[in-house]
């Protein structure tokens, strides 16, 4: 448990993964104060008294928040995470995913603080030759999502040579799941994930459009590794624990070793809500690689870590209850 002293700024806290994580937080101990700018965020996901709506390429108000709630650690959640979306408007992913982590970190030096634990992507893989993928695989970004990843991460090696910020990158996986108590879930507008748009098709009976079905896969639809948000919040907390008692900076993969193909999911949908889900197959989406599973060993080996929540079935049952909430 941490002090209850030790406090920690989230950005995007008012976000879905950052949402969560801080609940974690928060019953882990740790005081929290979340930077939100709410564009994409839920206010009523964050205890008032905790938010502050700022934008992170407000560097002045950045560094206000910290001058008036010292922090020992940031977790920077916030960013566009759409791959597709990315793809047609990179300008708008570059300025607010790139240019939003500099003028935070930038605050961070100016109010030093030197611990960041970063919310970064399997995209900065691309078509990885190997899978599951080691942390050794090169950078090879497909999308334009995952080279801003790539940037943020190359800054934060400068940034701990320059300025000995120390970060943890978490790289990971397909996020999905709700909290177990139903505290927090995922509500993306407009909705991107796979889970969720199916859950939307067996309500609404509008078939879902999956895409591409020839992909070099057993069943020709794309298989992704997905883990709990509650799996990834502990990821985190492990992250700052590590920070914050002055562990060097590392990347990590944030995954269950596991994949899924989405012909998979469906059927995992279909057994825990006893409803068929309409869908059509539709073209492949630019950016989207056909199979992406982590090798997670690292983060378990080094941070103590290990996916608790993450059987398919747990994690389509928790998002369930949470969409019907």
């Amino acid at each position: 448990m941490a002090s209850p002293k030790t406090r920690i700024l989230v950005t995007g806290g008012a976000g879905y993964i950052g949402s969560n994580t801080t609940l974690q937080l928060l019953d882990a101990g740790y005081d929290v104060v979340v930077i939100d700018n709410l564009s994409r965020g839920h206010r009523e996901a964050v205890d008032p008294a905790r938010l502050r709506v700022a934008d992170l390429l407000d560097t002045d108000a950045i560094v206000k928040v910290m001058e008036e709630r010292p922090c020992a650690a940031v977790i920077h959640f916030a960013a566009y995470i759409a791959v597709g979306e990315s793809m047609k408007i990179p300008e708008v992913y570059f300025r607010n995913n790139v240019s939003g982590s500099l003028s935070l970190l930038t605050a961070m030096v100016k109010t030093g603080i030197r611990s960041m634990v970063f919310s970064s992507t399997a995209a900065v893989y691309g078509m990885a030759a190997k899978v599951p993928i080691p942390e050794s695989e090169p950078y090879a970004p497909i999308n334009a999502y995952g080279e801003t990843k790539v940037m943020v991460e190359k800054m934060l090696h400068w940034f701990d040579q320059i300025h000995r910020l120390r970060s943890v990158c978490l790289r990971y996986f397909n996020a999905s799941g709700a909290d177990p108590q139903g505290r927090a879930g995922e509500d993306h507008e407009p909705e991107t994930h796979l889970i969720p748009l199916l859950f939307n098709a067996v309500k609404t009976g509008v078939p879902v459009t999956v895409f591409g079905n020839d992909y070099a896969t057993p069943d020709g639809t794309c298989i992704r590794d997905y883990v709990h948000v509650t799996d990834l919040a502990s990821a985190h907390i492990a992250a700052v624990e590590s920070l914050t008692l002055g562990g060097s900076s590392a990347k990590y993969n944030v995954g269950t070793g596991h994949g899924y193909s989405v012909n998979e999911v469906v059927r995992a949908v279909e057994d825990v809500t006893g409803k068929k889900v309409p869908f059509r197959f539709g073209p492949r989406r630019d950016g989207d690689p056909p199979s992406l599973v982590a090798d997670s060993s690292c983060l378990q080996r080094e941070l103590r870590w290990s996916p608790k929540y993450s059987d398919l079935h747990r994690i389509v049952q928790t998002a369930w209850a949470w969409s019907n909430r």
